[in-house]
Order: C-alpha cells, then structure tokens, then sequence
C-alpha cells in the first residue's frame, strides 16, 4: 500500500474544505468498494454522491512524481472531495480489493507516454547541412530579435529610474518633516507609471512610501516617518544598482539571467528550471517548517503565505513564499503549515543574502524523527552576542529584508521589569519584542501551559531593529525544547 499521509492530503487538496469533506467521505463510510492493482500503481474506488449511481474515482501512480487523480462527478475542483476521500482510505489502510488495470487507464498511460515522448524529442529530425543552416538562421534572427527587444525595455527603465531618482530628490529636498502636508495624489499617479516603466520593484516600494506618508497624516506618529525613512533609503540603493546593472547589461550586449535579486525588482518572474540553468539548486533536501504566517501587503495588493523552514542537511533557514493576489485569489491554491519533514529531491534556491526564498515541484512528505529534532538544536547559535556583528550588518543593507531569523539556544526566557527576555546558552541576553507588521507573538510566551518550555531550549528568533527602543531585538516564533521531540509554535 502506498505511504499516504494526511500531510499529503492536505498539500494536494485545493483548499481546507475540500480536505475536510474528503475526510468526513472518507469516515461516514462513503465508499461502496475498493479496488488496487497488484503492484500499487493504480487505486480506485465507487463512491456514493447525490445521484443514483456511485461516481467512480481513482489515483494513477504510474509516474509516481506526477500522479494522477480523476472522477467521474461534475466538480470543477482538482483533487475533487473524492479523489481527497479515497487518499484517505489508503491512508487507513483499507481493504482494496486486489483488480486488473482498467483498459481506459492503460490507454490513457500510452498516451501520456507517447506524449512525454514527443515533448523529449521535441520534433527532431534527421539533421542535413542545409537543415543545419536554417536551424543556425532561425537561433541567429530570435535572438537579434530578443536582444532588440530586451534593450528596448532597458533603457525603458533607465528613463523610469530617472524619473523616480528626481521624485526622491525631491521629497528629500522639502524635508521629511513635511510629509504631513505632501499632495498624495501627484505620487500616486506617478508610482502607476513605474508600472509602464517595466519597474515592478520601484513600484511597490512607491507604493509603500505613499501608504506610510497616508497613515503619518492621520495619526502622525513617529513609526510612519522612521518606516517612510527606511523605505526611501531602499529605493535610493535600489536606483543606484538598477541602474549600474542596467548600464552594463546594455554596454555588454548581455541579456543572460544573473545570480541578483535585482532581477526580480525590475520586472523578471524566475522559473524553476531557470534557477535550475544557474545553477541555483540545493539536491535532497528535508525541510521542517518551523512557522507558518499569512499577512497582507497593501503595496502589493495581495495576501503572502509564508512558511520558514530548516534545512536538515546544512541547518541553513530558508523561506517560501506563496503569493495570492486580490484579483485571482479564487484561482491561486492557498498554502498552510506542514507538521512533517519534507523530503525534496531537487529545490530551487532565489538569489539573494539572509534566509532566502526556495522553491520545489515535487516532494515526499514523511515523519519527523528524533535524529531530525536532534540536527535541529545542533544548529542553533549558544550566543546572541557572537552573531551580533553579521546581524547588525545584514540589517544595515538597505537592499536585504529588515528581520534575519536565526535558531539560538537559550537557558531562560523570563522578565526583566516590564520587558521579556531571552538569555542565551552563552550567558547574554536580548530582548523579545514583536516585529512591526507581524502577527504578535511575544505576550503568548506567557501563555504557554508549561513554564518549564522557558528553560533550556532552542527557539527561532526573528533579529530585527526595533527603532523605538533603538536596538535590535528578537521576534519570538517557536520553541523546540531540550526535553521533548517537538515544536511549540508561537505562530502557525
């Protein structure tokens, strides 16, 4: 029987209820028959609905990196609830009863072969010296054609560069202090033309400037004006580099993809297979999810699902991010927090510093054992102060995000006055603070059922500079305690 876990389940589900309904399908006994081949590439099962007849629906395991789910009921869901309560069956461990491969799927496999077949030899044909020489003609013209294209767009944005280098001179030239009575509106219409100007990342820092300056005039306090301060000094480093980056692309003649997050800021959507080409991959992975936060960009427009993760193999913290924008949330599956390690054959990394974004199409989802809780403390820094140098400077770096998270081994978490605190193995302290814009996570240590979760741990740690206390402090996520296998979150 294959190895189905509800984690599984519930990552291929299209959504929560989806997953739900499947399982209560799966529970109140829907299923009038079971049916699997003898080598477990293939389930099937009749399963109740609303009509006369029982729909029948099946798993295809054939390719076992690319299974494949139908049914015959009407849903537009994909796994449907039945597809999702027969996962559940098998993950019960049923009885199937043991059946020959239906004659429509073993027709459906040839197709899907010969299809994958034709895809691999993507039409070749038997090579001659003219063929060669028109195939050589044909590279050659596409890519005049997209080297045209590509310095068409560049110096595109080298004009929407300068237009919003003299908007930041500007607004730095009136004075910060007058943000209270700057006309919103001339910048809203310009931040839309960023978007003409194929700069992406300009417009959204555009944009969360203008929504600082908004907030700063309703309740003038100070958090806008230190916020709108950092977001200008990101756009004046972002100016400089975009341009330098842009300026050599055009002089080198050189439309290839780079190892920089300036990509993205300036428009470029990485795929997988082109992270892949550079070389930014990390082979068998097995990732545990240590927290789990939806928030929603307003600059964006859009609702960010995002997941820190460890990897076991190298201890390095890594992050995925789903993004869920307001016009196709119906049309975007929504992550949610995953309790099982994650084994991954090939993940694909983002540029960047700091606990950069990954990506992966294919993964096994399986228990996390002690020998994994083990790795996981192993790699937990026993001393704030030994790390504070590489903390301060990443967080210096106005292109890199402002909060670094980082696993650190503490003896006790207590309170100090007012103030929460986290002392580490090491003997020093730092204090436990909400990062501004996140979920607040610190008062909930309070909380906690068991006081003895507050001694000899590890806990994920988000560093990031409080400016109202004007130090760095540490955004409290998860505890792994010395005594217990397990991950106490703070933030699901």
């Amino acid at each position: 029987m294959k190895n189905i876990t509800e984690q599984l389940i519930l990552s291929l589900a299209p959504n929560s209820a989806a997953a739900a309904n499947g399982k209560k399908i799966s529970s109140g006994g829907g299923f009038i028959k079971l049916y699997r081949s003898a080598d477990d590439s293939f389930f099937m099962g009749e399963c109740k609905g609303s009509g006369k007849n029982p729909y029948i629906t099946s798993a295809d395991y054939i390719d076992e990196n690319h299974p494949v789910y139908r049914c015959s009921c009407p849903s537009r869901q994909f796994p449907c609830k039945h597809s999702l309560a027969l996962m559940y069956e098998m993950m019960s461990d049923k009885t199937f009863e043991i059946c020959e491969i239906p004659e429509d799927i073993l027709s459906k496999r040839a197709k899907l072969k010969a299809k994958s077949e034709k895809q691999n030899d993507n039409g070749k044909t038997e090579e001659t010296p003219e063929t060669s020489e028109q195939a050589e003609k044909k590279k050659s013209s596409a890519k005049k054609t997209a080297s045209s294209a590509k310095k068409k767009k560049f110096k595109k944005q080298l004009d929407g560069l300068e237009l919003c280098e003299k908007a930041v001179k500007e607004l730095i030239s009136a004075g910060l202090g007058t943000m209270g009575g700057v006309a919103l509106s001339n910048y809203q219409e310009l931040s839309k033309q960023f978007g003409d100007y194929y700069l992406i990342g300009i417009q959204r820092l555009f944009n969360r400037l203008i929504i600082e300056i908004t907030e700063y005039q309703k309740d003038n306090l100070e958090i806008h004006y230190d916020n709108a301060i950092d977001t200008l000094e990101k756009l004046n480093s972002l100016i400089k580099k975009s341009r330098k980056y842009i300026a050599d692309k055009i002089e080198n003649d050189d439309p290839a993809l780079d190892d920089t997050v300036l990509y993205e800021e300036l428009g470029g959507n990485w795929k997988l297979t082109e992270l892949e080409s550079i070389g930014k991959v990390v082979n068998n992975a097995r990732m545990i999810q240590l927290s789990f936060s939806v928030t929603f960009d307003e600059a964006r427009q859009e609702y960010i699902e995002s997941g820190i993760w460890v990897e076991l193999n190298s201890g390095k913290i890594y992050l995925t991010k789903n993004f869920r924008p307001l016009k196709l949330l119906k049309r975007i599956k929504a992550d949610d927090s995953v309790f099982s390690a994650v084994d991954v054959p090939v993940m694909a990394v983002y540029p960047g510093e700091g606990n950069v974004r990954v990506r992966w199409d294919n993964a096994e989802f399986n228990d996390v054992t002690v020998y994994d809780f083990d790795k996981l403390r192993s790699y937990a820094i026993s001393s704030v102060k030994s790390e504070m140098k590489s903390i301060k400077n990443y967080l210096q770096n106005a292109m890199t995000s402002p909060i670094i998270y980082k696993l650190t081994a503490f003896s006790k978490i207590g309170k100090i006055g007012d103030k929460t605190v986290l002392k580490s193995k090491g003997g020093d302290m730092i204090e436990l603070k909400d990062f501004y814009g996140s979920e607040e996570t610190t008062e909930r240590l309070s909380m906690l059922p068991y006081r003895k979760l507050l001694e000899n741990g590890v806990m994920l740690c988000g560093f990031h500079f409080n400016s109202a206390e004007g130090r760095i402090c540490a955004h409290p996520l998860c505890i792994i305690p010395d005594s217990e296998n397990t991950v106490v979150r703070l933030l699901y």
